[in-house]
């Protein structure tokens, strides 16, 4: 394994000496490995990803929730029991950095966390390296929060949005925050229509529109509601269209009602929560995955689609950007403007795309090598 110089960034402890021994990383994180969401999916792909780097010796993970399966865990990564509780999360926190001494790194993988991350970090001389994901990085946090990103030697963002939107008040160092994109798992393939699902939603020969979130009330920048409101117009240009909502949530009676409203109740299929193993052929089922949110940190769905060989609409506000490469691999619309939505889906029927990947420029080996050019120039051969 090739490792570094010492380290030497400011803000924290290190080693010395012209070589440094493999680094030991503690990760604090909300979940990963039994978890679910988009965070936990994030949290897996990094965390193997982060074990496998070169100058990487190890990699333990305390999560708040989530039981791993060992066959889950790539070589060289640990992930501990889950702890709930806020106190007893950080006082096993310390306990495992005391255990694990001396962990070079501190992960925190969520910012809610970082002032623990920060006071570990802290008291056994360690470097801090915090991630931000979305909206919990739009405002201003307190003091503590903005304290604990001031100390922390790296900061990775999801996009280009959610680092724009964290540099605009926590006062940090620009050259510190760096983005590191979503990735997606490789079972997300392009593929024909999965019959058993053209039979179940009553699909064959339509044009299959499609959603996959959460309907949640708290969530409803999500766009559901804008997708059903078009479906009129959409109609007149393309009678044979299904739209299949794919997720569960307390805002599912809303839409329902909305989609009874906007008389489009009986081409509106919500199938509630898809176990994972069969979100890749539902997602083959879709010609077109239109999610016109406004609160997007990224969007992992947007590059699972992609990777299934499907269109993809997305909004201009927020994170969308990044995986529709500012329009370039989706198409990007003001998710404000019903035409603009309209005409976003019209046009996708109208000209479908190839059914090939999409998403190839965030795929695990990509992500891989940024990680490990990352960790490299961050910690390991930092002068």
């Amino acid at each position: 394994m090739r490792v570094g110089a010492a380290l030497g960034l400011s803000g924290g402890g290190g080693l010395s000496g012209e070589m440094a021994a493999p680094l030991r990383i503690l990760a604090l994180v909300t979940d990963a490995f039994g978890g679910t969401g988009g965070i936990a999916q994030y949290n897996r792909h990094f965390l193997s990803a982060l074990a496998g780097c070169d100058g990487v010796g190890e990699v333990i993970a305390l999560p708040r929730a989530g039981e791993a399966r060992q066959d889950d865990l790539a070589p060289g990564l640990q992930q501990l029991s889950p702890v709930s509780g806020r106190v007893a999360y950080s006082l096993v926190a310390l306990r495992t950095a005391q255990l694990y001494r001396p962990a070079n790194v501190i992960f925190c993988g969520h910012l809610f966390m970082a002032p623990l991350a920060a006071a570990v970090a802290r008291l056994f001389g360690a470097q801090l390296w915090i991630q931000v994901h979305g909206i919990e990085a739009w405002k201003e946090l307190s003091g503590l929060h903005r304290r604990a990103l001031q100390t922390a030697n790296l900061v990775t963002a999801v996009s280009r949005y959610t680092r724009h939107r964290l540099l605009a008040w926590a006062e940090i160092d620009p050259a510190r925050v760096k983005v590191v994109p979503n990735t997606f798992d490789p079972v997300f393939k392009a593929g024909p229509k999965p019959a058993y699902l053209l039979e179940r939603h009553a699909a064959h020969g339509k044009n299959v529109l499609m959603t996959v979130a959460r309907l949640a009330a708290a969530e409803r920048y999500k766009g559901h509601d804008r997708v059903i409101q078009a479906l009129p117009r959409v109609l007149t240009e393309h009678p044979e269209t299904v739209y299949i909502v794919i997720g569960e949530g307390d805002d599912r009676v809303r839409l329902e009602a909305l989609a009874t409203e906007f008389g489009v109740r009986e081409i509106v299929h919500f199938t509630g929560h898809v176990p994972a193993k069969d979100l890749p052929d539902y997602l083959r089922l879709a010609d077109v995955l239109v999610m016109p949110s406004t609160g997007e940190g990224f969007g992992i769905v947007f590059l699972e689609a992609m990777a299934s060989g499907v269109d993809v609409i997305g909004g201009n506000q927020d994170g969308s950007l990044d995986p529709l490469a500012d329009g370039i691999l989706g198409r990007a619309i003001d998710p404000a403007n019903g035409e603009e939505l309209i005409s976003a889906i019209c046009g996708a029927l109208r000209n479908p795309v190839t059914r090939v990947d999409h998403a190839g420029r965030f795929a695990l080996p990509s992500f891989q090598a940024q990680l490990e050019a990352l960790v490299s120039s961050s910690f390991v051969n930092a002068a």
